[in-house]
């Protein structure tokens, strides 16, 4: 391997066959690690001959199961590693693997650990801080854009370019069969159209209000009886996602699961979903990454987390302050969110599921395979 100075961005020269194992470090959030997933692939690709090994927390490495590009996933359990004597010990472990690549998506503590043990040859992340740079060989500025291909532009120094890869979730045949079968003893019949609904957020900034979304899905199931809404919250959030219900006023529209999906089920009743509609969450990315259709309620956050396609889309009031990408609001009204109109997500949410039409991704697949 041909080696540039650490000021260098250029092109790195690689022989691929030499290249037998990269590390990729993506320890959090789980919407971020299924964005990294084009990257992982485009890796792959790139080089045919490599193992390709994921860094990430454990609460995350759900999203990288049956991933045939993801030789083995290196999960950080904190209760696992309840000192720093063992979580040292567990990043000298993962570095020992003798990597001939490490690819840092984020520059997080943990990362750092593992590569200041690491002696691959190409260290490669974003232009790191001054006191970080002599743990990186490379580094490539950031890009505007969807934030899988900004993180696939990490890789421009190994002739890796995004060519509009979507994020990928593998769920088996048994997966979608639990699913189905999942749906079916709630009472989603075949008549029905499947929204999955992600009304929660831990950031008021990204959290379109309970109150809000009730009269969105009311005046969904008022034109549409046919309309059933699979509720879907996480730990901590059954209180806020039943408020949405309680506003709603209209029971029968609602799926609510009798305890918290996994993120595989989750995803896996996504893609039997029509449509998905929620806010800026992993959900949303979990949907393109099963290709179920998508419509996401913008608060502070911008449209880069949005894949680029007709599919998928958002909604946003368009103030002048939006996006300001912050976790409280410096004018303390909320007005993105709290003046964004029931009715425009409604009209929105009609138009998205006639443009998208079709079936739910589930039965296209079995469709497909059936005439194959």
């Amino acid at each position: 391997m041909n080696m540039h100075h650490q000021e260098q961005i250029s092109e790195i020269a690689i022989n691929d066959s030499t290249v037998r194992k990269i590390l990729v470090c993506q320890l959090r959030q789980i919407g971020d690690v299924v964005l990294a997933t084009p990257a992982i692939e485009l890796l792959a690709r790139r080089f045919p001959y490599a193992e390709i090994h994921v860094l990430t927390e454990k609460r995350c490495a759900a999203m990288l199961e049956n991933n045939p590009f993801v030789t083995t996933v290196w999960s950080i359990d904190k209760k696992e590693l309840p000192d720093l004597i063992r979580e040292i010990a567990f990043y000298r472990k993962v570095a020992a693997e003798k990597f001939d690549i490490v690819v840092a998506f984020q520059q997080l503590p943990r990362c750092r650990w593992v590569l200041a043990f690491s002696r691959a040859p190409v260290r490669l992340s974003y232009p790191p801080a001054w006191h970080s740079r002599w743990l990186f060989t490379h580094w490539h500025p950031l890009e505007p854009g969807y934030s899988a291909r900004t993180k696939a532009n990490v890789l421009k120094p190994l002739g890796i370019a995004w060519q509009g890869e979507k994020p990928r979730i593998y769920l088996t045949d048994e997966e979608m069969d639990n699913a189905a079968h999942l749906l079916e003893q709630a009472g989603v019949a075949p008549r029905h159209q499947l929204i999955t609904l992600d009304p929660t957020h831990r950031r008021a900034t990204r959290r379109y209000p309970a109150r809000h979304y009730g009269r969105v899905v009311a005046d969904l199931y008022r034109r549409n009886p046919d309309i059933r809404f699979l509720l879907l919250f996480g730990p901590g959030e059954e209180q806020e996602a039943m408020e949405v219900v309680r506003q709603a006023g209209c029971d029968g529209a609602f799926i609510i699961p009798q305890h918290i999906l996994t993120l595989r089920q989750m995803a896996a009743c996504m893609a039997h979903a029509r449509m998905h509609l929620g806010n800026c969450s992993a959900p949303r990315h979990i949907a393109v990454a099963v290709d179920t259709p998508s419509m996401t309620v913008l608060g502070s956050t911008t449209s880069s987390w949005t894949f680029p396609s007709p599919e998928h889309d958002h909604i946003i009031l368009g103030l002048d302050c939006q996006h300001c990408n912050q976790d409280t609001c410096r004018r303390n009204d909320m007005a993105c969110l709290e003046q964004l109109a029931p009715q425009v997500v409604t009209q929105r949410v009609l138009d998205h599921l006639e443009k998208t039409g079709g079936h739910p991704a589930a039965l296209r697949h079995r469709q497909k395979t059936a005439a194959v």
